[in-house]
């Protein structure tokens, strides 16, 4: 028997969990597809790597009514410290969430689930995707295990080793850049001080980065070492490697599980093939450097679910998801330079060692990174990403609005829970649809900024444009 949704999502990481979230808030049928069994998923968590949770993104999910509750599961830090060479000084960002928050991703999964099911998404595990036959109406997907899907659309959001993104036959270019970093979860006898301990030398890089619940992630690579990830690791390797670059072990023992793996950089040549589309790392993966993963993967599924829930519920024309590829693929381009950045720069080169020429290149573009920039920190952080405008726009078409403070006490980004636009604006107010909140700024706000469901401006007048606030509105599938 053949089984129906207006959307398949494959992949039940955080992009995937956003994703189908978010359209089945929008009335969207969902379903998603999940490989791994529930056993398998739990000890997935456990080998997590993702552990920072951004500024832009804590704005994506305050827009969703999660951020408080996550935050309050992890540990906030104002500076961080990347590797010891670079210090974001994030606590100058103005948004409500001024620090990288650090909390493992299975904190941030376990919320966006509840939400997804609450949302009406169906999640079937054990569904590993076989074959995929595109037509023009739609796809079939084939799993072992759920049996056959016919869908309109597929997003493909599982991850680096993409199976939608084979089968469909969009090429995923690049090469390894760090080999051999080794991974334990470990006890300490001595708890650091810091949220984050990091630093690197000659003799390579190592970081302490805690669970909150008294397991820490132990993170080291030793200086040109490029050992496959089946060689041979023992605990005291890594144990050595934190005393010569931390200066201590922090009397690190007990491991539940030791390891090796490397980091690529790839992006898809493109993000979308008809009525399938990629998210996350199926459409690019790149340095673990700066905490950007996860975050540019979940900012994708908030750029592209409120796009999708409008063409499957037939306010918009397909035409609008040809814009999710020209607005989030120059950002996943953008995240690979600057990891690569930090990366080539400051994780791998000894001192006086075949590495410096290509340190004397990279290490001016970390500088451009530095606590004294503060487009570093704003890009780094998200909150700078802003997509290309029409020729003649306002100069805030296409950025990130900040959470403008309403009339009456409320905030912006609590009335974007709803999942539709809002126009924020004095005067008469505009009548609002199902799709469209019309609302009156506090303060001394005078500009009209009419706001995306994903936090971005898509029009905005210095002063009354009736006429064009009409054409945006005609533009955007508000109605």
């Amino acid at each position: 028997m053949t089984e129906t949704a207006d959307v398949l999502v494959v992949g039940a990481g955080p992009t995937g969990l956003l994703l189908a979230g978010d359209l089945a808030a929008a009335g969207v049928r969902v379903t998603l597809l999940e490989r791994r069994e529930n056993a398998d998923a739990r000890a997935a968590r456990e080998m997590t790597r993702a552990f920072a949770v951004h500024a832009r993104t804590l704005e994506v999910l305050d827009a969703r009514g999660l951020a408080d509750e996550l935050v309050a599961r992890g540990r906030t830090a104002p500076v961080v410290g990347v590797f010891g060479k670079l210090e974001l000084h994030l606590h100058r960002l103005r948004t409500r969430f001024p620090f990288a928050l650090i909390t493992p991703q299975y904190n941030l999964e376990e919320l966006l689930e509840g939400r997804a099911v609450a949302a009406g998404v169906r999640i079937l595990r054990g569904a590993e995707v076989v074959a995929l036959h595109r037509r023009e109406d739609g796809v079939r997907v084939e799993t072992a295990g759920a049996g056959v899907f016919d869908a309109r659309y597929v997003v493909g959001c599982d991850g680096v080793r993409s199976t939608v993104r084979r089968l469909t036959g969009i090429d995923f270019p690049g090469r390894s850049v760090v080999r051999s970093v080794m991974l334990a979860d470990v006890r300490l006898k001595e708890l650091p001080v810091d949220a984050v301990t990091t630093n690197s030398n000659e003799h390579g890089f190592a970081s302490l980065v805690p669970f909150g619940d008294g397991w820490y992630r132990a993170i080291g690579r030793i200086a040109g070492d490029d050992r496959p990830d089946d060689a041979p690791l023992a605990v005291e390797e890594l144990s050595g490697l934190l005393h010569r670059v931390l200066g201590t072990d922090y009397g690190m023992h007990d491991p539940r599980w030791i390891s090796r793996f490397h980091s690529d950089e790839r992006q898809a040549v493109r993000y979308r093939e008809g009525r399938v589309l990629l998210a996350g790392d199926a459409a690019h993966v790149h340095s673990p450097a700066g905490g950007m993963g996860m975050n540019t993967g979940l900012q994708d599924a908030a750029n592209l679910s409120w796009k999708l829930a409008a063409v499957a519920r037939g306010r918009a024309g397909e035409s609008l998801l040809d814009s999710y590829e020209r607005e989030r693929r120059p950002v996943g381009k953008q995240a690979l330079r600057i990891s690569g950045a930090i990366t080539r720069g400051v994780l791998d080169a000894p001192q006086g060692g075949p590495a410096r020429p290509l340190r004397a290149l990279a290490l001016p573009v970390v500088s451009r990174l530095s606590s004294l920039t503060a487009l570093g920190e704003r890009l780094l952080s998200g909150i700078g990403i802003s997509y290309p405008a029409p020729r003649g726009s306002h100069p805030l078409t296409g950025r990130r609005v900040p959470d403008v403070r309403l009339a009456g006490g409320k905030r912006l980004y609590e009335v974007l829970r709803g999942g539709g636009f809002v126009l924020v604006a004095r005067g008469e107010p505009v009548p609002g649809t199902a799709w469209l909140t019309s609302v009156a700024p506090a303060g001394s706000l005078r500009t009209t900024l009419l706001v995306r469901p994903d936090g971005h401006i898509a029009w905005a007048a210095d002063d009354p444009d009736p006429d064009g606030l009409r054409t945006a509105l005609e533009r955007w599938p508000v109605r």
